[in-house]
């Protein structure tokens, strides 16, 4: 997981820390800090927990995995479009 893609997508999503934790399901005595971890590179979450970030965040699953930082651009481009196109939300 690429750390930075996390606070990127939680920021756009005007999201704490903790409130994209709990709503991730982690537990609320740690949510701040295992997102701060997640978010410094600290730990890397798995990868069902970053399923649930993404569904969360509204961003593919993928995006916190490509490298190229342009490429993530277009993919959160290409993700609006087809969700637009097939009426997801």
């Amino acid at each position: 997981m690429i750390s930075k893609r996390l606070k990127e997508a939680r920021n756009r999503a005007k999201l704490t820390q903790e409130k994209l934790a709990v709503m991730a399901g982690i537990d609320e005595s740690t949510a701040r800090s295992r997102i701060s971890q997640y978010e410094n590179g600290i730990y890397r979450p798995n990868f069902e927990t970053c399923c649930a970030f993404a569904k969360i965040l509204n961003v593919p699953e993928c995006y916190f995995y490509t490298v190229d930082d342009d490429f993530a651009l277009a993919l959160l481009q290409l993700y609006s479009l087809y969700k637009t196109q097939h009426h997801i939300e």
